[in-house]
């Protein structure tokens, strides 16, 4: 069983005791979250697709830590102009893990 749903403005694809890294949620490590925005269910049988969201379905997850992420790199150039800007940063991440879905 999988799920798509949306969090903090992505979609990703769930199934039960998937661990993955998220933009940074507001909880507490330790704390579980349910998010009721599930755009499709798949079971082993059928596919229920929301419209825009699956009524009744949601997804209860398990925050694990917060941490941030591998640099992101930004190289700006303008070739012939003696313009090169670089800058970088590290996005702000939450890793949960998927404790139930249901339909």
């Amino acid at each position: 069983m999988y799920a798509i749903v949306d969090i903090a403005g992505q979609q990703f694809r769930v199934a039960k005791d998937d661990k993955i890294f998220v933009n940074r949620l507001q909880n507490q490590e330790g704390e579980s979250v349910n998010f009721e925005t599930v755009l499709l269910v798949h079971d082993d049988k059928k596919v229920s697709v929301g419209t825009p969201q699956v009524k009744g379905a949601k997804v209860t997850v398990k925050v694990l830590s917060h941490l941030k992420g591998d640099k992101v790199i930004i190289f700006k150039k303008k070739r012939r102009k003696g313009y090169r800007v670089k800058n970088g940063f590290r996005p702000s991440l939450t890793q949960i893990q998927i404790e139930d879905i249901t339909a």
